[in-house]
């Protein structure tokens, strides 16, 4: 059931994340319209979405006649006027380069009725970074979504109004999604804040460790009960999508020891066009890539330093999180679980007094785009 005070929802940016949200708002009941410089991108968009409503479909979220309706209600355009002229919330998913996100969102504030609630759907930068490029500061938050999850993070700025977190909690959940609010700004929100450490471990372990991107999934997926291990996410995610959270992250003395190792890693299939599941290859080939297959996960594996590295990497972060009061030990584990798809948060692997299970095998996957 959608909410009173929006009707339609402009959608800045045509890649993944806006087919993604676009397409979710529209099945929910809401108007909304895509805006696009690139014609190349916005000319994908229907196939995009087809691919997208078929997973939904499939995993149970909604009906074929869902997809119908929801697909009537989407339009696309590449006039930023038309496209926010009659929005009641704008959410922006363009690259993430704060300059870029700055000049839009001064844009945005200029175009936009007086009525709309702006927000950004970085995954890295802080609405604080942003938000006093605009005068709208009370009506302007971050509101990021996650591919592949169900979770949704929702963070004010240093002037973002509590009734507009509200509509925004009261928006995610009337699209079937789960609203984080968290209770201060954090680089990389919750669930990214934890999932970055374990990928770039997972690089590390491949790079420095001697240990094969194959056993390094194996020790996530045994151990964690995971449909895919750190490898798998990030060609999930797109490799294009990694490579430029490092290319323009904020520098710190760990990250940019790190970061040359990574490109490097990277490069050679962003150069060759292999970004991951969306090109059918990136570390793996799709649609049946390798640890998908029977016998890729075994028991007797004997990959017990790369899970314990990827896992300090995950409770680490969790702890810091935790300390610096950005969600409660609670909420931290929620994210993990809901994000991930799995039984078991970083506290809760904490509080385990004995090896993690792996009867069952692994867990199915996200039931969301």
């Amino acid at each position: 059931m959608t909410i009173k005070e929006i009707r339609t929802v402009g959608f800045v940016g045509a890649g993944s994340m806006g087919c993604a949200n676009s397409l979710v708002a529209a099945i929910s009941g809401y108007d909304a319209v895509i805006f696009d410089v690139n014609q190349e991108s916005l000319g994908r968009v229907p196939d995009t979405q087809k691919e997208m409503a078929a997973f939904l479909v499939g995993s149970g979220y909604c009906t074929e006649a869902d997809v119908a309706a929801g697909l009537a209600r989407i339009s696309c355009t590449d006039d930023l006027a038309a496209a926010t002229a009659n929005a009641d919330l704008v959410s922006e998913s363009v690259f993430e380069d704060l300059a870029l996100k700055r000049k839009i969102h001064k844009q945005l504030d200029e175009l936009c009725p007086a009525k709309t609630i702006v927000t950004t759907n970085t995954s890295a930068l802080l609405v604080s970074e942003i938000e006093d490029a605009v005068d709208r500061g009370d009506r302007f938050a971050a509101l990021h979504s996650h591919l592949g999850s169900p979770l949704v993070d929702i963070v004010g700025g240093p002037r973002t109004s509590a009734a507009t977190i509200d509509i925004l909690k009261r928006y995610v959940l009337s699209t079937g999604s789960v609203p984080l609010v968290l209770k201060k700004e954090s680089r990389g929100y919750v669930l990214n804040a934890m999932i970055g450490p374990v990928l770039a471990t997972a690089m590390m372990l491949a790079i420095e460790g001697g240990v094969s991107k194959e056993d390094v999934d194996r020790a996530w997926m045994l151990h964690r009960r995971a449909p895919m291990g750190p490898f798998g996410m990030m060609d999930l995610f797109g490799l294009n999508l990694i490579y430029d959270s490092w290319q323009h992250r904020q520098p710190d003395a760990a990250s940019e020891a790190l970061k040359p190792k990574v490109l490097s890693l990277l490069n050679p299939y962003l150069q060759k066009g292999e970004l991951g599941m969306k090109t059918g290859k990136g570390f793996y080939s799709y649609p049946k890539p390798a640890y998908g297959q029977p016998g890729f996960v075994q028991e007797n594996a004997n990959v017990s330093i790369a899970h314990d590295a990827l896992t300090r990497a995950l409770l680490d972060s969790a702890q810091v999180l935790a300390a610096n009061g950005v969600a409660t030990r609670e909420e931290i584990d929620r994210a993990w679980m809901i994000g991930m798809s799995l039984d078991t948060g970083p506290f809760g692997i904490l509080d385990e007094t004995v090896e993690p299970r792996i009867e069952n095998g692994p867990r199915k996957g996200p039931a969301r785009v």
